[in-house]
């Protein structure tokens, strides 16, 4: 049910509230996903510098034009999420990045955070950045053809990790982020996301996941955002990467969606996991059981993914920055996103990964 009330506050055409809940249900339409490819330049130079390759502006257009001309990418990748240089580059040919993946059917989104930096007087511990300059920056991205936007916050958990008043800080920064994207008519992707690293429990990670999730909803209430017109990109409740033991998929997925259910709206427009650094399979299983237990309990929100390196790891170890290797590199890129996609149905099946 439309309310003009926020619409009213946040300067928002009556007309375009309805591009907002179009958008949010375009991304989750049809079973598909969206593609993060929002690295940074430093972000992606690291990855480059681990398969050899070239670390320089041409080299990151090539692996970006690579994804996006990535055939029937359409077909499982509702929207993706850009860098400011990425949204500005061009195809080797010279048409724009905006306007190919326009041509596709494919939603634009943007990055719009600087980055985490280091929280002064809280060692261990980081805020993300970027609101200066901001509302700018968003009308801008605006007039490119931008339809949503992402920003990420996280937390470090262990040793009195996160603290309260980073978490304060972080959700207070996602709050603002989420209004200035309102005044824009762009739909806010949050990302809170509770970092993998370290040996804390899947019952910590889950403690901690719904304290931040609880912090960051009295922040957007406090700044009476309407729910429905953003997407909530939450990590999986996971344990930690040297912790011992593992939690079982049916554990992670017990943990993630009860969680979410007593810390997140009912009124959100939906969820879409972050892979936050799991392995493209084990990306795709898990999201897969979530999907299965989510079909035997009442969900509130349509569940998805967007995904970076669990869709674009394997075929950057294929390209190797080679031309020769594109097609191949394309190849593995659709093949990952149509597994998510059959996880979103939960159709996955390991036996996908000896195609």
């Amino acid at each position: 049910m439309f309310d003009a009330t926020n619409a009213q506050i946040f300067g928002i055409n009556i007309m375009n509230t309805q591009k907002l809940l179009n958008t949010v249900k375009t991304l989750f339409a049809d079973d598909k996903g969206i593609l993060a490819m929002d690295e940074s330049n430093n972000t992606c130079n690291e990855h480059f510098a681990t398969v050899d390759v070239e670390q320089t502006e041409a080299a990151r257009r090539d692996w970006r034009e690579l994804i996006i001309t990535t055939p029937d990418l359409a077909n499982c990748i509702s929207g993706v999420i850009l860098y400011d240089e990425t949204i500005r580059q061009c195809k080797l040919d010279g048409t724009p990045f905006i306007q190919t993946l326009k041509e596709a059917g494919i939603l634009i989104g943007i990055k719009v955070d600087s980055g985490a930096k280091k929280m002064s007087g809280h060692s261990g511990e980081v805020i993300t950045e970027g609101l200066d300059g901001l509302r700018e920056r968003l009308i801008e991205y605006k007039a490119m053809g931008a339809s949503f936007a992402k920003w990420r916050a996280v937390f470090h958990l262990g040793d009195g990790l996160p603290s309260q008043a980073c978490i304060e800080a972080n959700c207070m920064a996602l709050a603002s982020y989420v209004s200035l994207c309102y005044e824009s008519e762009i739909v806010p992707i949050v990302e809170p996301e509770i970092l993998m690293e370290g040996n804390h429990t899947l019952a910590e990670c889950s403690a901690a996941t719904e304290h931040v999730l609880r912090v960051l909803f009295q922040q957007l209430e406090s700044k009476n955002i309407r729910l429905d017109w953003m997407i909530l990109k939450p990590n999986m409740i996971l344990s930690g990467l040297t912790c011992v033991p593992q939690a079982s998929t049916e554990e992670i997925s017990h943990a993630t969606l009860n969680r979410l259910r007593l810390s997140v709206p009912s009124a959100v427009g939906g969820i879409a996991f972050l892979s936050g650094g799991q392995s493209p399979q084990l990306a795709s299983t898990r999201l897969n059981d979530l999907e299965l237990h989510s079909q035997n309990i009442s969900m509130p929100w349509p569940i998805g993914f967007s995904f970076a390196r669990a869709i674009q790891q394997p075929a950057l170890s294929i390209w190797h920055g080679e031309s020769v290797n594109t097609a191949a590199a394309q190849h593995a890129i659709f093949h990952r996103a149509s597994c998510d996609q059959a996880a979103r149905r939960g159709q996955y099946m390991p036996a996908m990964e000896l195609v």
